[in-house]
């Protein structure tokens, strides 16, 4: 069985009726990952489709919001994205500056400024739902897929919580 959609276009399912569809897209002068999955395609709506298809194309717009959450997350000296830039700080040493894009004199910021983001994962069936429709994988260092940030997102495009994946 398969879903047809006009931006995904013919979406078939595995032996399992699992659905996935990837491509990189250019996002700045960077290429992003983007997957989209579901492990059973009866769960996902042609609306979860539109959703996503959405989210996508406003990649920039929602990699802003994902940002601005983590700006917000400074504030708390016990948040992930507080201990992820402190390990990194750790970490890198004066070489961190080889990483960042700006330097303005908030480290914190500078950092957040120069997270790339690596991947954006959509979880098809879970539109609706409590569960992150969407997940945004951020890193400092591209190689370092250990070290990275992840901000999930609810299927109307809010920000759900901001987490580490060490």
């Amino acid at each position: 069985m398969a879903i047809e959609h006009d931006y995904f276009g013919l979406l078939e399912s595995g032996p399992d009726g699992s659905i996935f569809w990837s491509e990189s897209i250019d996002f700045g002068d960077q290429r992003v990952t983007v997957d989209l999955t579901a492990p059973d395609q009866d769960d996902v709506s042609p609306a979860a489709l539109d959703v996503a298809a959405a989210m996508i194309s406003s990649l920039e717009q929602i990699d802003l919001q994902a940002r601005n959450a983590m700006v917000s997350e400074l504030d708390d000296r016990t948040s992930e994205v507080t201990e992820y830039i402190l390990q990194q700080q750790e970490q890198l040493g004066e070489e961190i500056e080889d990483f960042l894009v700006d330097i303005s004199g908030d480290v914190h910021i500078d950092v957040i400024r120069a997270l790339q983001l690596v991947s954006m994962t959509i979880l098809a069936d879970e539109h609706g739902g409590s569960d992150p429709f969407a997940v945004l994988e951020y890193a400092l260092d591209r190689d370092a897929t250990d070290e990275v940030l992840l901000v999930n997102l609810t299927s109307d495009g809010a920000v759900q919580s901001v987490t580490s994946a060490d």
